[in-house]
């Protein structure tokens, strides 16, 4: 079985179109895109709680040898 083509993806589409009509198929795009919408930000907020300035030393990474010498 082959790479699905162009027609394929258009009977598929138009399956979907029959089956959950128009304005169903907007409300699963629309819940898909803030799903990953909020993905993104919850990823850009733990990187925000890894860089929180004025972070104790102690909590850092060591240095290693190499890095110090560098």
């Amino acid at each position: 079985m082959g790479p699905l083509g162009l027609p394929e993806i258009l009977i598929i589409a138009l399956v979907a179109l029959l089956l959950f009509g128009a304005g169903r198929i907007a409300d699963i795009g629309k819940g898909f895109g803030q799903g990953i919408k909020n993905f993104k930000q919850g990823l850009r907020e733990a990187d925000e709680v890894e860089k929180k300035p004025g972070e104790p030393e102690a909590t850092k990474p060591a240095k290693t040898e190499t890095e110090a010498k560098a």
